[in-house]
């Protein structure tokens, strides 16, 4: 599979979040199109260019960029019809760096460690898994900043995340909508011990 410019949207978006797209976004004002029903067939959704907030049409070098279309034709899809982005990793239809900047040094290793989240009020605790970030970026993306490598020395709570802080510099931007999706974090039932 050939990904071109809009797989490397998807990416700069991965690390940087959505000021990483800002360049290929629509005038202000232009509406987003609301996603439909997850089709039966698992491929991906087509978008209204002109209306999907990350091409200008207008822009005289918009017949240069490669189409969301094309660039994530078939790629895995999430329940919410979303490119399931870890699915393609293990896959193997996609090998992200580690980072984009140039001088950031060799890849991080993988590190298979889970930490347990357990002030989460009445929801089920979180599990942060190391490993399924690792397989994307290195350590350096998110320690020591936003994240100091001291457990529970970061106050993470869902509306500084829904505001684009912490896990929300990715997530509700350009990996998985939490707000849709919260068991995928919310996944230790309380009072049970984790594996």
């Amino acid at each position: 599979m050939r990904l071109g410019l809009g797989a490397l949207a998807c990416g700069l978006g991965l690390l940087w979040g959505g000021a990483a797209l800002a360049f290929l976004r629509a005038a202000p004002g232009v509406l987003p199109v609301e996603p439909a029903a997850a089709p039966t067939v698992k491929k991906a959704p087509s978008l209204v260019v002109a209306k999907d907030r990350f091409y200008d049409p207008g822009n005289p070098d918009f017949s240069l960029l490669q189409k969301p279309q094309e660039a994530l034709d078939g790629l895995p899809l999430d329940k919410q019809g979303r490119v399931d982005w870890s699915a393609a990793l293990l896959n193997g239809l996609i090998t992200p760096r580690g980072s984009l900047h140039p001088n950031a040094g060799a890849e991080a290793d993988l590190l298979d460690l889970d930490i347990i989240m357990r002030n989460t009020r009445a929801m089920p605790h979180v599990r942060f898994s190391h490993l399924a970030h690792t397989r994307w970026l290195a350590c350096s993306n998110c320690h020591p900043n936003p994240f100091p490598y001291q457990a529970g020395t970061t106050g993470i709570n869902m509306t500084a995340i829904f505001r684009g802080k912490y896990c929300g510099m990715c997530h509700d931007r350009v990996a998985f909508m939490t707000w849709q999706s919260c068991e995928r974090c919310h996944s230790v039932p309380r009072g049970k011990q984790p594996r």
